[in-house]
């Protein structure tokens, strides 16, 4: 988050009159209105597109069973929905996903707040990891906290510009599918490319279950342009955005997608990716290069 709050911060700086100071905050602010914008507009538009959905349910329900060649689908499910609610655990079900909500957005809160002190003054904590160095590796430890500054600021400059194509794909194929909130559902499935292999599969739900109200035709249509998408962004966007910032072996990122989740939980997976870019230069630099004097190459360097 420092790095997102401090690259945004300098290029407003590099572009007006501001001072850091100022800069920065003007950085937050924008992000703020950005992320309650976002949320204001998907929550309007998954109000009214469950409302839909749930009216034209008995509609769907016949044309499932119609095109499965089923009887019976609209009674097993108030049968399951009834079991649900009449089950013991469903209080403590409830108070677990609600605890589980909870605190992850407290420590989404903190990682915001951690980040804007960061951000606010490096050189502080740039200065205090120094002293932590014995005074003959102080040099090469700035060395290697300016690699990584640069490689995640690289990373992220990659992630945004491949989350946007995608936005902007899947948009316009909705939109073209004349599927409803084709542009909420673009959003989602842009955000949810900012976690590797697993996002882009989480963000075919919301639009396929829109696309329901449809019919099952347009559900495949829109399976189907998710997976276009996703083979146009691993052929053709990734390549090209990775020749400018840094690239990732694909199975580095899916063992860490799984090792960070393990150790962190779900903020270890959706930080998985510049968590693995943290590792990967630290390897380069301080093994490779340093210790074993082999030729390589770093983010940034040219």
């Amino acid at each position: 988050m420092a790095v997102v709050l401090k690259a945004f911060a300098n290029l407003i700086q590099r572009y007006t009159p501001l001072t850091a100071s100022w800069a920065l905050a003007l950085a937050v602010a924008i992000v703020g209105v950005l992320i309650a914008a976002f949320i204001f507009m998907l929550g309007a538009q998954v109000k009214v597109q469950v409302a839909q959905l749930f009216e034209r349910f008995p509609e769907l329900i016949d044309k499932t069973e119609d095109a499965a060649g089923i009887s019976g689908l609209q009674e097993r499910i108030e049968d399951y929905a009834r079991r649900m609610i009449d089950g013991t655990s469903l209080v403590s079900r409830i108070t677990n996903y609600s605890s589980l909500v909870a605190s992850a957005a407290v420590d989404i809160v903190l990682l915001l707040v951690a980040g804007i002190y960061l951000a606010a003054n490096p050189d502080l904590y740039r200065r205090g990891v120094m002293l932590l160095a014995a005074p003959g590796i102080r040099r090469e430890v700035a060395e290697t906290l300016t690699a990584l500054f640069d490689a995640l600021r690289l990373w992220l400059m990659g992630q945004l510009l491949s989350m946007f194509l995608v936005s902007v794909l899947i948009t316009a194929g909705l939109w073209t599918l004349g599927v409803p909130s084709a542009l909420a559902l673009g959003l989602i499935a842009g955000l949810l490319e900012f976690v590797p292999v697993i996002g882009p599969v989480l963000g075919v739900v919301p639009a396929a279950i829109v696309a329901l109200s449809e019919g099952p035709t347009t559900v495949a249509w829109v399976i189907g342009l998710y997976v276009l998408v996703q083979q146009i962004e691993g052929a053709v966007i990734m390549p090209l955005v990775q020749q400018q910032t840094v690239q990732l072996p694909p199975a580095l990122s899916i063992f860490a997608i799984i090792a960070f989740g393990l150790l962190f939980g779900p903020l270890g997976v959706l930080f998985a990716t510049p968590l693995t870019v943290v590792c990967f230069v630290l390897i380069k630099k301080l093994w490779i290069r340093d210790t074993l004097h082999e030729d390589t190459d770093l983010p940034g360097e040219t």
